[in-house]
């Protein structure tokens, strides 16, 4: 076929999270040639372990990008190394962890690089600069770019600075799916934020009463993922690739909402 088939699945947030993700793919994996998810808040909604790695896998991911929880669960540090993990490739030099991932299918090249943000996050290295150093590792490929940041203004103006030279420039760490999903003048696919895989009624996938009670009293609380919601949703992005022109030829948002029966299953 002359066209390859992506999914990008926005923020996975715990346990319901991950359960939307497994029932999207169990329906629709055969009609994707490549799954990639962002898998920062996939541990209880800080970080990532070993075996969710291992689960996302068997489930049919094949990139797993990160953020600024990257190094929420300490025991990645044992295993960061050992997946098709990404790290935000703006980490200072020798941090533990692949910046970018290259995949090769019958001539066709594809590569995954996650980068993040500076405004209202923490101060890593200039993403912009960062992606010109890195850009002559994968400028033969079809570039997707999963920017995980807090500010709209740095991931548009991210998405007109690489445009043309990145195929698709994925937004995501807001939680909230964006309807500027469109092709760039350059044809580069933009979108500020994918949305969150997660608990549906939930404050960015955790409980809305220590959320709505962090506002109010102004005092630190413990964030939990909810435990059994009612609802749960898909968020992601699918588009087509035409593999001679590495130009995306069509593109979708998606949004699948579950919901739990009497007995305890969704559907």
């Amino acid at each position: 076929m002359d066209t390859f088939k992506v999914v990008f699945v926005g923020d996975v947030v715990g346990k319901p999270g991950r359960r939307a993700l497994h029932l999207w793919l169990e329906e629709n994996r055969r009609n994707i040639d490549f799954c990639i998810v962002n898998g920062e808040n996939a541990a209880a909604g800080f970080g990532i372990t070993e075996k969710i790695v291992k689960s996302f896998i068997s489930w049919g991911v094949d990139a797993i990008t990160l953020g600024n929880h990257t190094w929420d669960k300490k025991e990645i540090y044992d295993f960061i190394g050992k997946y098709p993990l990404l790290r935000p490739a703006n980490y200072p030099d020798r941090t533990p962890g692949k910046e970018f991932l290259k995949f090769d299918f019958d001539g066709f090249s594809l590569s995954v690089l996650s980068i993040m943000g500076r405004v209202f996050m923490e101060c890593l290295d200039n993403p912009f600069r960062v992606f010109d150093k890195l850009f002559v590792e994968f400028k033969d490929s079809f570039v997707i770019v999963d920017f995980h940041g807090e500010a709209t203004s740095e991931k548009q103006a991210f998405g007109f600075y690489v445009d043309g030279r990145a195929g698709a420039v994925l937004g995501t760490h807001t939680h909230v799916q964006t309807t500027d999903l469109r092709l760039l003048p350059r044809g580069t696919l933009y979108i500020t934020d994918v949305g969150m895989t997660g608990a549906v009624d939930s404050v960015i996938g955790m409980e809305i009463k220590e959320s709505v009670d962090r506002f109010v009293k102004q005092l630190p609380v413990r964030f939990k993922i909810p435990e059994k919601p009612e609802k749960i949703k898909f968020s992601a992005i699918t588009f087509e690739i035409n593999k001679r022109s590495k130009k995306v030829v069509s593109f979708e948002r998606v949004e699948r909402i579950y919901i739990r029966g009497d007995d305890g299953n969704y559907s």
